[in-house]
């Protein structure tokens, strides 16, 4: 395929890195583009008019990754003169007008505060033949007023704040993403009831601290409360949330997740080390004592909580008696899984010049047996499920292996990951419907339930999933010029015109 033809609308494309910010704003991209007079280009699409990058600055490897990908496509655009490509999200926002000065045949490159000015940006690429870079310093709208292409007809994301108050040593996302600002409740739940209303069965909160959720507007308790409102809306069946932060874990949000029915028994909190001297070096605000102790409040209101994490091995002046003290916390902290990390020196942080920075083979020796640990606990913490029965949400792509086994995959309610087997519903299972059914094997990673069904509840969401259609949230671009579909191609010309 060409770029558009005469009279055709402009076909696009989005490649997301990161975390689940990243993927959700991925979803706000293409519901701008669509807005906009753009289709989404077909999965086997390998020249597609518009290629957008959002891109993530967390790990070290991010920038190699980037430019690498752009190198891949640089051939491609030569021989598709119109075609366009977009760099936006952290990287952008941190390496700004040096993504043009590397890679100079990108056409747009946009920061993590400015997503509404994609469409509007590419048209000025296109109409005066040149890079446009804008990066803003601050939030130019929120970004859920914006419109949405949700990917999933059963599970929604759902920002409640962006930016991040803290100061960790180690994290560049502050600098990159801003101060924290909140969203006010009202406008988080009219979200969650429209999703609801959509068909959606489960929403995730979304916040780089979510239970800091209300220091804008003076309401330290205003995240429990937010997770009490979500109960009250009909036919929203799941509500997780993440990512909060320890120091700011209060005993309301348990009690809330404890006696609101659709909140899940799943808490994802970052340790990072449980050392204390090196928690100080990160500058995390919180000890070992407490983090356990928060662990064993929610699970004396919640004794079926699975409990997940994130561990980074190897920060500057990581001794071996710390990285045993983060050893002994994993296991009494029992977590269901753990994302685990190398630590990755990021320029522009207190941490990367740091003294006491550890040579690679240590880093490596020492995140082996912390995997080592992790899988030990995990698949133990598996096992005392097998022979209890599970409500799986079936999903889409969770199981690699499920065409080749004959089983379907899904999330239970703690979010363990489940493969389970049709039995006689083969073809009658759809994305987004719900399935009762026995675990009868336990791995580190996942759960296997390899009997029949014991129950199948046919969903709107199964039925979107299997009409081949997803919820799109309308968004109001408030600030914004307005934005109408693009032009068709020019004709090819025998250049490119960003080159």
């Amino acid at each position: 395929m060409t770029t558009a033809a005469a009279g055709s609308p402009r076909t696009y494309q989005v490649r997301t890195y990161g975390c689940q910010m990243n993927v959700h704003d991925s979803e706000r991209i293409s519901g701008l583009l669509e807005d906009a007079g753009y289709v989404r280009a077909a999965e086997a699409d390998e020249q597609p008019d518009v290629v957008v990058f959002n891109t993530c600055a967390v790990r070290e490897n991010a920038d190699n990754r980037l430019y690498g990908n752009l190198g891949h496509l640089r051939p491609v655009k030569a021989k598709h003169p119109g075609m366009q490509i977009a760099v936006g999200g952290c990287l952008a926002q941190k390496d700004r007008g040096d993504i043009v000065r590397k890679a100079p045949w990108v056409d747009v490159v946009f920061g993590t505060h400015n997503i509404g000015s994609l469409p509007a940006l590419l048209d000025r690429a296109r109409h005066n033949t040149a890079a446009e870079v804008e990066i803003l310093e601050s939030l130019e709208v929120f970004p859920s007023t914006l419109p949405t292409r949700r990917e999933s007809t059963y599970a929604g994301w759902v920002s409640i704040s962006v930016g991040c108050n803290n100061t960790c040593t180690f994290c560049i996302v502050p600098s990159l993403r801003g101060k924290e600002k909140d969203r006010r409740p009202g406008d988080v739940l009219a979200e969650v009831r429209a999703l609801a209303d959509a068909g959606v069965l489960e929403v995730t909160l979304l916040g780089q601290n979510v239970n800091s959720y209300g220091v804008e507007f003076g309401d330290r308790y205003a995240f429990g409360k937010l997770l009490r409102a979500c109960g009250d809306i009909d036919g929203l069946e799941r509500v997780r949330f993440t990512s909060p932060h320890p120091k700011d874990f209060t005993d309301d949000v348990i009690a809330a997740m404890a006696e609101t029915p659709n909140v899940c028994h799943s808490l994802h909190m970052p340790l990072q080390s449980g050392s204390d001297d090196v928690l100080r070096a990160m500058r995390r605000s919180y000890r070992s004592e407490k983090y356990l102790g928060i662990i064993e409040k929610v699970r004396a209101a919640m004794p079926d909580a699975a409990i997940t994490t994130d561990i980074i091995v190897g920060f500057p002046g990581e001794t071996e008696a710390d990285f045993a003290r983060t050893l002994d916390v994993v296991r009494e902290a029992r977590f269901s899984s753990a994302f685990t990390f190398q630590y990755s020196k990021r320029p522009g942080t207190p941490a990367a010049t740091m003294d006491g920075q550890l040579p690679k083979q240590v880093v490596q020796e020492r995140y082996e047996r912390l995997i080592a640990c992790v899988e030990e606990i995990t698949w133990a913490e598996n096992k005392k499920l097998v022979g209890e029965t599970v409500e799986v949400l079936v999903a889409v792509g969770e199981g690699r292996k499920d065409e080749r086994t004959g089983r379907m995959s899904g999330r239970a309610r703690d979010g363990r990951l489940v493969h389970f087997a049709t039995g006689e519903l083969a073809g009658q299972i759809r994305p987004g419907d719900i399935v009762h059914t026995v675990v009868t094997y336990a791995a580190p990673h996942h759960l296997n339930a390899d009997g029949a069904p014991l129950a199948h509840r046919r969903t709107r969401a199964g039925d979107a999933a299997e009409a081949g259609q997803v919820p799109r949230t309308p968004g109001v671009l408030l600030g914004l010029p307005t934005i109408g579909a693009p032009a068709a191609a020019p004709a090819p010309t025998g250049g490119c015109a960003a080159n």
